[in-house]
């Protein structure tokens, strides 16, 4: 009786006669954000990131996901995370914040089929781009354009 009642409310149609609504269909393309403890909260600097990442991944159908590094503010505690992420298949890895900066600069001359994004100050290398730090919509921009442009949708 409850499976049926439970099939009942999964199939019932639309009040508005439209489709019901499908599955997004993704390509086999991640690009991943690091932060620091903080996150994607309204107001840290991450954010704006997040919401650039979010706008390339409806136009391009790219899978963004973000992982915040907890512990202590140090490269040895935030070059694990950015290990995982390489070990999760992100073929782009963005990184907001001094710490997770250094972290994926660390990381980045032995992952080269690895894309990097490092927003902030200092140098890019051969598979690091940086994307200096601005007014949210600025950083929004920026973002988004690069996302698009490295993930080979542009």
């Amino acid at each position: 009786m409850v499976a049926a009642v439970v099939a009942g409310v999964c199939l019932w149609p639309s009040g508005d006669g439209g489709e019901l609504p499908t599955a997004r269909a993704y390509r086999d393309v991640d690009a991943c954000l690091l932060t620091d403890s903080r996150g994607v909260a309204p107001g840290v600097p991450a954010a704006p990131v997040w919401a650039g990442m979010q706008e390339a991944s409806r136009a391009t159908k790219v899978r963004v996901s973000f992982l915040s590094a907890t512990g202590p503010d140090t490269r040895a505690n935030v070059e694990p995370y950015v290990n995982s992420l390489v070990q999760e298949h992100c073929s782009v890895v963005v990184a907001v914040g001094a710490t997770p900066g250094q972290a994926v600069r660390a990381v980045a001359p032995r992952q080269k089929h690895v894309r990097f994004v490092v927003v902030g100050d200092g140098p890019g290398s051969a598979n690091v781009s940086v994307v200096r730090e601005g007014g949210k919509p600025e950083v929004q921009d920026r973002i988004r354009g690069l996302l698009t442009s490295l993930t080979g949708t542009s």
